[in-house]
């Protein structure tokens, strides 16, 4: 191989981190997503079962009645996420945290070091994974990241497939053209205007009809698909090109004031990790979602880039009013940063540029305060009631093992970075 991309996944990493800290459930059915009241994550004895990633709990229920559903523990997954990590860097530090579960590992050039050829490294490297985390992985190396995706699917749950450059169209033919990272169902039909339904049958055509009318990330795609590396690599936290915080709350609430209460919340989520990595959003994507799964949004233009919650709330609001409709069941709000990129406009006015530092410096100390007494210890007015009520009331309210099990010492705002393993004895 010229290039040598490893791509890493987690193999129904929520469901593995619950049945890896708590051993009395491995082998059962577990569903992850209580909290949602649908299936966010699921076991492989669920999945061969004919549980799907959405499907409403009680459907869940009639198909698989001893099937166990436990609450999301986002904490203690991304501490598990950060051990990943921590694993994978000891063989290079060309690691791009594509997800929680997953990444991408340029080998390129680390066969000499390690006196090992690529396919040994990689091996080396899932078992490692397995070992230490407690379950399983799936790993694809190849030349590009586009081959590498296709290729860590290949064998799941816990298998590692090489694409050689010789063997490319012998894989390529027998994946289906829609299940290509990058390739959404606009693309796919176009495609099958040409009888094109296979990657490999994609990855042949003339370039000249490829580029036609089509986006470049569409032609970069099947150059990647050729071998020639046309996606970028970017190293931990370079390549938020957006970030998103979706929440989903219960019972659901046709209350104006609640359900843009979320939206807030959501919003100062956002913005955290925006100035964690000093990131300012160009315009922003406001979600709605009904009971009925139905969505309406908008993406608003902001007046100039910014990081800082109040500003962008202030800017949503009217256009909130506006898809909000009364009488109508909301479950969930989102918001999406969009344009993002490290340098902000400078003001015009001389007093908007000093409001303007007397609020970075407000935030500034706002993200000191949550690093020493927990996130949110301090939040917008217009997070109060999503703050107050929290997202789920009732059965599916309950809170994570790890969250009503403290550990000596710890508050609820005041926690170790530890998972906890939970054993019956």
């Amino acid at each position: 191989m010229q290039n040598a991309i490893l791509h890493i996944d987690g193999d129904a990493f929520f469901a593995s981190c619950e049945q890896a800290r708590n051993p009395q459930l491995k082998g059962k059915p577990v569903i992850c997503g209580k909290e949602r009241g649908i299936a966010a994550s699921m076991s492989y004895e669920a999945k061969a079962r004919g549980v799907t990633r959405a499907m409403p709990l009680f459907e869940i229920k009639k198909l698989c009645p001893d099937a166990v559903f436990l609450p999301s523990d986002y904490e203690t997954y991304s501490l598990l996420s950060e051990r990943l990590y921590s694993i994978v860097r000891r063989y290079t530090d060309q690691v791009e945290e594509y997800g929680i579960d997953e990444c991408f590992v340029d080998l390129t050039g680390w066969d000499k070091p390690h006196g090992a050829g690529y396919a040994t490294i990689a091996q080396n490297l899932k078992k490692a994974l397995d070992t230490e985390l407690g379950f399983t992985f799936s790993g694809g190396l190849a030349e590009t990241k586009t081959l590498a995706k296709v290729a860590s699917k290949w064998k799941k749950p816990s298998g590692l497939t090489v694409i050689e450059t010789a063997k490319r169209f012998e894989f390529l033919d027998n994946w289906l053209v829609e299940k290509i990272w990058g390739i959404g169902p606009a693309h796919t039909a176009y495609l099958q205007k040409f009888n094109i339904n296979t990657a490999g049958q994609f990855a042949r055509m003339n370039e000249w009809q490829v580029k036609q009318g089509r986006a470049r990330p569409f032609y970069d795609t099947f150059l990647e698909l050729n071998g020639i590396q046309r996606i970028p690599f970017f190293g931990p936290h370079e390549s938020y090109q957006s970030i998103q915080k979706f929440k989903t709350f219960t019972p659901p609430s046709r209350d104006f004031d609640f359900v843009f209460s979320q939206l807030s919340k959501n919003i100062e989520n956002a913005c955290i990790k925006a100035r964690r990595y000093d990131l300012h959003a160009r315009a922003v994507y406001v979600i709605l979602r009904t009971q009925d799964f139905r969505h309406a949004w908008v993406e608003i233009e902001l007046k100039h880039p910014s990081h800082l919650p109040g500003e962008i709330i202030e800017q949503a609001r009217p256009h909130f009013e506006k898809l909000y409709q009364k009488n109508i069941l909301y479950r969930a709000t989102g918001i999406t940063l969009l344009g993002l990129d490290k340098a902000a406009d400078q003001l015009d006015l001389f007093d908007e540029n000093l409001y303007r530092e007397r609020l970075e410096r407000l935030y500034h100390s706002a993200d000191q305060v949550a690093q020493k007494y927990g996130k949110h210890t301090l939040f917008l007015g217009t997070s109060f009631l999503a703050k107050k009520f929290g997202a789920h009331l009732g059965e599916r309210g309950d809170m994570p093992r790890r969250q009503r099990e403290l550990l000596p010492g710890e508050t609820t705002r005041r926690r170790l970075n530890l998972p906890m393993l939970f054993v019956e004895v």
